[in-house]
């Protein structure tokens, strides 16, 4: 192979699909899209898939709430049903400071047109009668979040990009960038050259060595996390919420007939290993106790794990280099970018045709932390 590309995308998980067809329908010809293995084989196939505008950076809220717009009309747009379940994400809180945080979120949400309120224990339990109450001070719930199909949401924008005349290269691992001066004049990957002078990376938890390879400093370090499934549950309530204890990171939802839940592990250490284990089990039975115990009861069925791309203030990197000529990223979400890759493919098209986006994400580029600028998200899992 040897090919040209007006724009060389990186990653084919759910940022990098949602990249090339917002490009492709814009009219960009020779959009090429570049995947290691599979489609959403990487952090995106293993998501919760939760989608949600509840967030502490205003930012944040404004990416949620334009990509539940997206995920709302998705299935028109492009014919692919991706089972979305728009029954809410229910935050539980057990402290005066974490009730206060919250209550500024959600003051900040509703200026933004996020109809997320505060409520109190009772309530709350009402949404989600797997809880115990005690210790609980108040939760914060927003009706239009909730969870849908990850592979599906990558599919779907796949099928429509190559529509549009986007190519998707599967199996295909890039192996270098080339560079004359400051300027990208190729991507070469395993199976040849790819002339361009453009390349978006959206290559997750793999983002910082491609970073390197133009000489980019992307801080996104790769951290497991795991997921069980439970056996089926009776009575679930048919709108049972996304609920997550927020003092222990415990969340579940409904995975068909029974529960996915997770939790993260402050044991885990960096890395790229994606095996299974049950070192984190102990804690987990312990937040369940605490806070949900009639889960300590349902059996395994089964479970994964992925990796989180997290950087130093567990928040995004959006944006376009300064030292070199047309690298751009959109990387670093911390868990947040399968709920955020609707509104960061329609982002990071505009930043590529040099419109103004809806939102302004420049507080997002990697050089906040050259400014010593950190923007921390607190409203994370």
């Amino acid at each position: 192979m040897n090919t040209h590309a007006s724009v060389v995308v990186i990653g084919g998980g759910v940022m990098g699909t949602s990249i090339a067809y917002h490009l492709a329908r814009a009219g960009v010809r020779d959009v090429v899209l570049v995947e290691r293995d599979e489609l959403a084989s990487g952090s995106t196939s293993k998501a919760a898939g939760g989608v949600r505008a509840q967030f502490s950076d205003e930012l944040n809220v404004q990416l949620g709430a334009r990509s539940l717009e997206a995920f709302a009309r998705f299935e028109e747009e492009t014919g692919h049903d991706i089972g979305l379940h728009r029954v809410g994400y229910l935050f539980l809180l057990s402290t005066p400071e974490e009730v206060a945080g919250f209550e500024a979120g959600v003051r900040l949400q509703n200026s933004l047109g996020v109809p997320s309120r505060m409520i109190d224990p009772a309530e709350a339990r009402r949404l989600s009668p797997l809880i115990t109450t005690d210790g609980l001070l108040a939760a914060a719930f927003s009706p239009d979040d909730g969870h849908c199909t990850p592979e599906s949401v990558v599919q779907g924008y796949a099928s429509a990009a190559r529509a549009y005349g986007a190519r998707i290269l599967r199996h295909n691992d890039v192996t270098g960038i080339e560079l004359h001066g400051d300027r990208i004049t190729a991507v070469t990957t395993t199976i040849g050259r790819i002339g361009t002078d453009t390349v978006i990376c959206a290559a997750g938890p793999w983002s910082r060595a491609i970073g390197a390879m133009v000489g980019v400093d992307l801080p996104v370090v790769p951290l497991r996390r795991q997921i069980a499934v439970t056996e089926p549950v009776a009575g679930l309530p048919p709108r049972l919420p996304m609920t997550i204890d927020f003092a222990t990171s415990l969340y579940f939802h409904t995975e068909g007939p029974g529960l996915l839940l997770g939790m993260s592990d402050p044991d885990e250490r960096p890395g790229f290993a994606t095996d299974t284990h049950d070192r984190w089990i102990p804690r987990l039975a312990e937040a369940m106790e605490r806070r949900a115990p009639a889960l300590l009861d349902l059996r395994r069925t089964g479970g994964w794990a992925g990796l989180y791309e997290v950087t130093p203030d567990h928040n995004a990197l959006i944006g376009e280099a300064t030292s070199v000529s047309r690298f751009l990223y959109a990387t670093g979400f911390s868990g947040h970018g399968f709920l955020q890759g609707p509104a960061v493919g329609e982002v990071v098209r505009d930043l590529y045709l040099g419109r103004v986006p809806f939102v302004d994400v420049s507080p997002l580029s990697v050089g906040r932390f050259a400014a010593d600028a950190p923007r921390p998200e607190a409203n994370r899992v």
